[in-house]
């Protein structure tokens, strides 16, 4: 037996008996189990020499992705630099805003005019044609590795495109493949379902079934209507998904994101969210990967508040996802930011900082998506304020309807009746650089400029994983041309999903342009990030009281070293009532100062390490 397969048989061993108990647990179905096994070896025997090496060495360290060093940055194929082969001569200008993991937004091949942004995925197995193709993308990565980035990419699991060969093939009448989704010939088990079953897009996708006149069948559609779920009861399914995973692998993808985690398992009677079956399967993929890919990490899409999310990391001992979005951290920063009060984003990271250290976060200020105000509710009603009121007057706010704000936005999802909505906007743009821009106010500009900047140190300094969004390093704002296009006009979405603009980043390495003052600050913030122990993921960290709702302070102690960081979400300068004992030097200014009563500007932080 050679090296490689001694390998091989030593991962198995060391996994087989759990693997097999959760999949027949779940299946009962031993052909089917031993099919996967034979798979999994054949796609370890196919994975490069290359990759194999990465997964040996990262066998060995297997926190790589924790480092104070990573950095990512998600960005459109498309929007950024026209294909993928444009991505990889771009490289360097990733390396420059020091992003070592870059996360490519769907690119497998998905129907124009119904491709959800590419989550309804047609193939598997093959690049979107105006992208590239599955060479590409594994010269891509290879190129990323050789500069020492990674590469994380999307896998939708929860459905396929109504283009999906299995989809044409179930419309086609085919037993085996209708198996694959959830077909009823009358209206009367859907009708069962959407009784417990909340609806994900009540305005612009109304229900959770669609009904196929051609067939005289009602499919499952969770999301949109030509997004059709899949059917994981059938071991089928979850064997040829793995298959998928396993191929993508094999591209040289570092991270997987698996997307909307909870809703995979359906059974009548649930809310069909969140159901023990997820975790089963979720626990079965990290498995699958630690045998055939162990470099390969998961990423997984919750959105719900960390205390609820904590399940998806697993236990010690049986882990799932690697990594989870801190989704309600991010909405309620804007929240703050609307409200001029930081208690609810203290209590919100109070939690988190209150979980394990092992559990890893990746914190964004914005993505791709639209921002929906998950908030805990429960707090603010019992500080008098009511969630269709509040959720209201964010939307308001940063729609720039209400005088006080400066922020451009639009709203997502709108719906008359609840008068609920999701916002979409840039950080930028949110920031108030947008509106100073069009009002050529200088000094609203340096307000909005530092807005920008606080909100991205704040980020930089919560534990976990800072995550930018394209375009964000260089301040880029809203882009309205989407509303031109015939395929894009109705997804507000598209407003912050706009093109890279080139022209503007050639602009970074002029200190007197909003790009460049901007990008420079950040350049200097994630330095700092980076040489910083007190940044490291095992350092304590939790929030600190300074006598002012305002300003949110935060606390990083690791060996003797102290570090406090001071965030004004008001406009207007405000004192941080505090009384450190000894010298510290604000790590951003190079500055010495003494942290007594500190003044804090407007929409101003300080970063300030004590000296020993």
């Amino acid at each position: 037996m050679g090296k490689k397969e001694l390998i091989f048989q030593k991962r198995m061993e060391r996994h087989h008996d759990e693997l097999r108990w959760l999949y027949m647990e779940l299946y009962g179905n031993s052909s089917m189990f031993a099919e996967l096994c034979d798979q999994m070896y054949e796609y370890y025997k196919d994975r490069s020499s290359k990759l194999h090496n990465r997964d040996v060495k990262r066998e060995k360290n297997q926190d790589w992705f924790k480092g104070n060093d990573m950095l990512g940055m998600m960005l459109y194929i498309d929007n950024f630099a026209g294909n993928i082969k444009g991505v990889q001569e771009k490289l360097n200008y990733l390396k420059s805003c020091n992003v070592n993991c870059v996360h490519l937004m769907p690119f497998l091949d998905s129907p124009k005019g119904r491709s959800d942004g590419g989550y309804a995925v047609s193939d598997f197995r093959k690049v979107k044609e105006s992208l590239g193709t599955m060479e590409d993308l594994a010269s891509l990565t290879e190129e990323c590795h050789k500069k020492e980035m990674n590469v994380c990419m999307d896998f939708v699991m929860n459905h396929t495109s109504e283009d999906h060969e299995w989809a044409r093939r179930a419309r086609n009448g085919e037993g085996e493949y209708m198996s694959r989704y959830f077909f009823y010939d009358s209206y009367d088990i859907p009708a069962e379902y959407e009784k417990t079953v909340p609806q994900v897009f009540p305005t612009t996708a109304p229900g959770n079934f669609t009904y196929l006149p051609e067939m005289g069948c009602h499919v499952l559609t969770t999301f949109y209507p030509y997004q059709w779920d899949l059917n994981y009861r059938n071991p089928r399914v979850f064997n040829e998904m793995m298959y998928n995973f396993l191929y993508l692998a094999n591209q040289g993808i570092d991270i997987i994101r698996i997307d909307a985690v909870p809703y995979i398992w359906k059974e009548l009677g649930t809310s069909c969210r969140n159901l023990p079956q997820v975790h089963t399967i979720v626990r079965m993929m990290r498995i699958i990967g630690e045998i055939v890919c162990p470099a390969v990490i998961l990423l997984g899409e919750v959105v719900m508040e960390p205390a609820k999310v904590v399940p998806y990391f697993g236990t010690v001992d049986k882990p799932e996802c690697h990594m989870l979005y801190n989704v309600t951290t991010m909405a309620t920063t804007w929240s703050s930011v609307a409200m001029k009060d930081t208690r609810l984003l203290k209590k919100q990271m109070d939690s988190v900082n209150g979980l394990p250290k092992q559990y890893t976060f990746l914190n964004y200020l914005r993505c791709h998506d639209d921002i929906g105000w998950g908030l805990d509710f429960d707090t603010l009603k019992w500080w008098g304020m009511k969630e269709a009121q509040h959720k209201r007057f964010l939307n308001d706010f940063f729609t720039g309807r209400l005088p006080e704000s400066a922020s451009r936005g639009e709203l997502y999802n709108d719906d008359p009746v609840t008068q609920d909505a999701r916002f979409c906007g840039t950080t930028a743009s949110m920031c108030g650089i947008e509106s100073a821009g069009f009002e050529e106010d200088e000094e609203k500009m340096a307000h909005a400029i530092r807005m920008d900047i606080m909100l991205h140190a704040y980020m930089l300094t919560q534990s976990g994983i800072p995550m930018l969004y394209s375009g964000d390093e260089i301040a880029q704002v809203n882009d309205y041309s989407y509303k031109e296009n015939p395929d894009k006009w109705d997804d507000s979405r598209y407003i912050h999903r706009g093109a890279f603009d080139w022209a503007n980043a050639e602009k970074c390495k002029d200190a007197a342009t909003v790009e460049g003052k901007v990008f420079a600050a950040l350049d200097k913030l994630e330095t700092i990030r980076r040489e910083e122990k007190v940044f490291n993921s095992d350092a304590d960290v939790y929030t600190y009281d300074v006598k002012d709702d305002s300003i949110l302070g935060i606390v990083r102690m690791i060996d003797g070293e102290r570090f406090i960081g001071l965030f004004n979400f008001n406009d207007w300068d405000r004192t941080a009532w505090i009384d450190e004992e000894g010298e510290f030097e604000n790590l951003f200014t190079g500055e010495r100062m003494i942290l007594k009563d500190v003044h804090v500007a407007g929409h101003d932080f300080v970063w300030a390490k004590k000296y020993k």
